[in-house]
């Protein structure tokens, strides 16, 4: 629950720097910035899914401390000092967020709880506030830093500072940071390439504070071309309905017009635009051999 109330605590920031940059980038596009803005109906449904978040995100706080409870319990090493304990936190939720987020990308089902994040057309700083209703993989991976011997309350601690951090890197009102900070955090330029549709920015930049993790496992991808923002489909819809479930949705129509149980599990555990092979066609002037197309795979922004 500690990282709840962290969130809470700053729900008066998040809301004050969303009214000064509401403010300052209709000047900015005045100026001759490239900036997209906000809209009101986006900016809403942004706030009430992040407001939802918060209600709904209560029993799976609760779960995720029972099992950060059992895995502490369980743990394999002693923390010598709080100062190490929470360097380990810290670094420890980054890197596990890190893989959490990109499974999120990589998975249909995880893609699913995660998607309505990137469904606005818009970047801003009440994007950050468009948060999973479904979270259920942080439920497993987090409380995983308790067998490294990181009490339960700081683990959530961290989370909640985690999360804070990346309020700010939603923004199109920063350009770039100085050399240093770009190469080692994550930024809103880095974070702006991945909530891009853009071809060449799918799928990149998962880190939360650091984006040294990208770096070493391959997913960085530097802020080029003008970013496009949202969904390689978009949903069109600003009801909340539709944000939250639309992919558990398409996931279920996807299952039942399967043939086979490898189609319908590859819709579900698959990456997201997953599709099985074509039906096996026959090759003209042969009564045993059959041509087979092999499987198409395409990824979600």
């Amino acid at each position: 629950m500690e990282h709840l109330v962290v969130l809470l605590v700053s729900i008066p920031v998040y809301l004050g720097g969303i009214a000064a940059e509401a403010a300052s980038l209709p000047r900015r596009r005045r100026a001759g910035a490239d900036v997209v803005g906000y809209e009101r109906r986006d900016t809403v449904a942004s706030l009430a899914m992040g407001a939802g978040s918060l209600v709904v995100g209560v029993p799976y706080a609760a779960a995720a401390a029972v099992l950060a409870d059992l895995c502490f319990r369980a743990r394999l090493v002693d923390l010598p000092n709080a100062g190490v304990a929470w360097l380990v936190a810290m670094v420890g939720w980054d890197l596990l967020y890190y893989w959490t987020h990109r499974w999120e990308h990589e998975v249909r089902f995880f893609w699913a709880g995660h998607v309505n994040h990137h469904s606005s057309e818009r970047y801003n700083l009440s994007t950050a506030l468009r948060q999973p209703w479904t979270p259920f993989l942080t439920v497993v991976t987090f409380p995983l830093l308790g067998l490294v011997g990181v009490e339960p309350w700081l683990i959530f601690v961290a989370g909640g500072l985690n999360l804070a951090y990346q309020y700010w890197i939603h923004t199109e009102a920063i350009d770039r940071m100085p050399a240093w900070f770009e190469a080692v955090f994550n930024t809103p330029s880095h974070h702006r390439v991945h909530h891009g549709s853009n071809p060449r920015y799918l799928d990149r930049n998962h880190g939360g504070v650091l984006i040294v993790w990208d770096r070493l496992f391959g997913t960085f991808q530097r802020e080029e071309e003008r970013v496009v923002y949202g969904l390689t489909t978009d949903i069109g819809s600003f009801d909340l309905r539709v944000i939250a479930f639309h992919e558990y949705a398409a996931i279920a129509r996807d299952v039942r017009a399967a043939r086979t149980w490898r189609a319908r599990l590859g819709h579900v555990v698959g990456r997201p635009g997953w599709r099985p092979a074509p039906s096996p066609v026959a090759v003209p002037g042969t009564a045993s051999r059959l041509a087979v197309a092999p499987e198409e795979t395409t990824q979600a922004a």
